[in-house]
């Protein structure tokens, strides 16, 4: 961490010292991109600070006097931790500027909000921030703005860094020129034969000499300037002051000296003449004479000019350009590029001119940057698509069409163009994905989805929509939907296509809902389904509709079952009610007054149908618990002997009663399981084998490890057995061996329905062996360990 944030501060030091942002002048375009912050944000103090190593120092501030800052009283550092806008609500909340929050110009200002400006490299060297006299937060469009704008402020920056560059390289170029016109013209000065102007001065500034080149040039005849000040016929009006000056300077012993200046010729004409001057000593070593050697440069300059306007439409061209334009040599070293393709890898111009292009190409890609300088090498031109790394790792995708270049059979580079898709790129690849998700939605979803055209025809059929009708998903595109799948009502008359309420989706242009329909399987048979039609709107045009479909067989089934439960709950309430009813009518009509035993039965046949109602309540209750999964379970390693124990003293007064003994044969059982279950469940099977058991008999309770890795538990009674028929509607609802039984005997026929949920939900089976005549024995099997498998 702390090599990190030393490498960050020497690259933002190295940006501030590329920038010369701290040596230079105040610009005034920071000021307007300063003041624009603080109109849009409506913020009465902002500034453009830059952190050197101890102090923050504000180039532009505005709306204050205060130029600087120590690093530890100002947020800067914090600000420059994330590339997002940073923001203090409230400044005197913050431990490190205390109650009164930054005061600045004698303002105390509790807001804070700042945008760090990140360079092209990643240098973060200052920010952009406003502050306020009132704790606040910016909206989404004034965080926006301010990080627009501190991009700005780095593109003005970027700007005012290439033009100093561009200033320094042209006056490079200039003084090499001079240097190079000085030689010709001190060559030109010894060999007069060259044709050089030559031109000799006394210390007045009168003309000693006047060679054949300047007469020529100027039109005149030596005689007519001989001893006249050059100047009084040969110097434009508005150029004699600095002629003079110029004079002066060299004649007082600054030279040797270069200068231009203008000819005015006999005929009117102006010619632009570049000059080398030098002093001619005398024997005091004091100047006797000045000699000047020139040449004529009006052609040059004019050329240079138009030169000079050429580059720069080719240069606003170029850097015009919304593409990449770049030029390299045939063995791929880049030659040049625009700052736009340069800025669009992260790079400036001068990182990547002279660089192989290999050098930003991904590994893999090799081998097609070998065939492209191969193909171009051979065919002079190529075009395709070519990726390019950016600065911070992500790939960019050129597409590019460039063409070798052949100045003569030595020299050749190739110009390319080419043109960043990599958003193209990528948004196809995100609707090629959006595709694949959509198909894997229509593959998963469990309801039947077809789309169809205006026409009708299917033109999409997924997965459980084909299964559900009995079609392959490729069979059923192309048919009509109508005539395939809703041709015919329930009732088996023709359903006209022009009623059909998925049609009636496309004129209505809003979802149309169906119950209670069918469809047709390619089989010839109907399934019962509910379907939703949703038209496909296209700038508000339907283009075709989307139907929904979910086979209802399972759901009307359930349907059935829930009003077959209902009616039996019913049944099995209003019994008991009746039977209370009518035992408290007797009661309360007072008939019974005379009669205290009559009244005593009644009430005790009041108190026996209650409970018989809770206990129809409860079980209903625990059932209804256990099968949502409600009732969870805490398993732990349990003694099944112990628990057969438990279970037998519950049951022994019942047991007591009706003269009924217990036998155990049981191993050393454990099983994995809920004890609580579990007692509940033997303690079930037990009362029912009391109940069915003659009086002397015995139930025997016998457990035994199964080499599969389960317990099996069994409960034998010597009742009077349960018919073949019934030995598995027995653990359904309400379902018991006589209908009489649960007058006689009691109970809610729910018993057996909650010993198998109970089973089940440990993982296990649960099933009764039984001949009639000669008892009935219940098994049921648990989980010896822990397993992952529980249902």
């Amino acid at each position: 961490m702390k090599s990190t944030l030393v490498r960050d501060e020497q690259l933002r030091l190295r940006a501030l010292e590329q920038y010369e942002i701290l040596d230079t002048p105040a610009d005034s375009a920071l000021d307007d991109i300063a003041r624009l912050a603080a109109q849009i944000c409506n913020a009465p103090a902002v500034a453009i600070g830059f952190l050197d190593s101890d102090r923050i120092w504000f180039k532009s501030h505005p709306l204050w006097q205060t130029s600087e800052f120590a690093r530890t009283a100002f947020p800067g550092d914090e600000t420059l931790q994330d590339v997002n806008l940073y923001e203090i609500p409230d400044l005197s909340r913050n431990k490190r500027f205390g109650a009164d929050g930054i005061e600045i110009d004698g303002s105390t200002y509790r807001f804070y909000a700042g945008a760090p400006l990140i360079t092209p490299e990643g240098a973060r060297i200052g920010l952009l921030c406003i502050l306020d006299t009132v704790p606040r937060t910016l909206n989404e469009q004034q965080v926006l703005a301010m990080e627009v704008l501190s991009r700005q402020i780095v593109t003005r920056l970027e700007l005012t860094t290439r033009m100093r560059t561009m200033d320094r390289v042209a006056r490079t170029r200039q003084r090499v020129e001079t240097a190079l016109t000085v030689e010709r013209n001190f060559v030109s000065a010894v060999l007069d034969t060259v044709g050089a102007l030559v031109v000799v001065l006394d210390t007045a500034g009168r003309v000693v000499r006047f060679n054949r080149a300047c007469e020529v040039i100027s039109g005149y005849q030596v005689s007519d300037l001989m001893g006249q000040p050059l100047w009084q016929k040969l110097i434009p009006e508005e150029d004699v002051e600095d002629s003079i000056a110029t004079f002066e300077s060299i004649a007082q012993g600054n030279f040797p000296a270069t200068f231009e200046n203008f000819w005015r010729t006999r005929e009117g004409s102006l010619r632009h003449i570049a000059w080398t001057a030098t002093g001619l000593l005398d024997e005091q070593n004091e100047v006797a004479f000045i000699i000047a050697t020139g040449i004529d440069v009006t052609l040059q300059r004019e050329a240079e000019a138009t030169l000079r306007e050429s580059e720069a439409r080719y240069r606003q061209l170029i850097e015009g350009s919304l593409g990449m334009v770049f030029t390299h040599a045939e063995d791929g070293t880049l030659i040049s590029v625009n700052s736009y393709g340069a800025a669009s890898l992260g790079y400036s111009i001068e990182e990547m001119v002279g660089r192989p292009l290999g050098d930003f190409v991904p590994e893999d890609e090799a081998d097609s940057l070998g065939l492209y300088l191969r193909e171009i090498g051979s065919s002079g031109e190529a075009k395709g698509e070519l990726r390019l790394c950016h600065r911070n790792g992500d790939t960019h995708v050129l597409a590019y069409r460039n063409r070798l270049v052949r100045l003569d059979a030595r020299t050749a580079y190739v110009l390319g163009f080419g043109i960043d898709i990599t958003e193209k790129v990528r948004a196809e690849e995100r609707l090629r994905v959006l595709r694949r998700q959509s198909d894997s939605i229509l593959a998963s979803v469990g309801d039947g989805i077809l789309g169809i055209d205006l026409s009708g025809s299917i033109t999409v059929a997924n997965p459980a929509g084909a299964q559900i009708l009995g079609y392959k998903p490729q069979d059923l595109l192309g048919l009509n939907l109508h005539d395939t799948i809703h041709h015919t009502r329930a009732d088996g008359s023709p359903n006209p296509h022009e009623g059909s309420k998925i049609q009636e989706a496309v004129h209505l242009s809003e979802p149309v809902r169906v119950s209670d329909e069918i469809f047709w399987r390619k089989d010839g048979t109907s399934v019962p389904v509910d379907y939703v039609a949703t038209p496909l709107l296209d700038d508000g045009e339907a283009v075709g509709v989307v139907v929904a479909f979910a086979d209802t067989t399972a759901r009307r089934e359930l349907d059935r079952m829930k009003d077959e439960f209902v009616s039996t709950v019913s049944h099995e309430l209003r019994t008991p009610l009746t039977s209370l009813r009518a035992a408290l009518g007797m009661v309360a009509s007072g008939v019974l007054q005379t009669r205290p035993d009559k009244a005593r039965q009644m009430l005790d046949i009041a108190v026996g149908n209650t409970d018989r109602l809770i206990n129809l309540v409860n079980d209903i209750l625990e059932l209804e618990r256990i099968g949502s999964g409600k009732a969870e379970l805490h398993q732990a390693n349990v003694s099944i002997g112990e628990l057969c124990h438990r279970a037998a003293e519950l049951q022994q007064t019942s047991a007591a009663k009706a003269g009924i003994r217990f036998r155990f044969q049981i191993e050393n059982v454990h099983a994995w399981a809920d004890p609580d279950r579990v007692l509940q469940l033997l303690t079930n099977l037990i009362s029912n084998a009391i109940k069915f058991s003659p009086e002397g008999s015995e139930i025997l309770l016998a457990a035994h490890n199964e080499p599969d890795g389960e317990v099996c538990i069994q409960v034998q009674d010597q009742g009077r057995g349960i018919p073949e028929d019934k030995l598995e509607l027995i653990f359904e609802r309400f379902q018991q061996v006589d209908a009489s039984d649960s007058r006689a005997k009691g109970g809610t026929g729910l018993g057996l329905a909650i010993c198998r949920s109970i089973v089940q939900q440990h993982g296990g089976d649960i099933w009764v062996e039984s001949a009639l005549g000669r008892g009935s024995t219940f098994f049921f099997t648990l989980p010896s360990r822990p397993s992952s498998n529980l249902r």
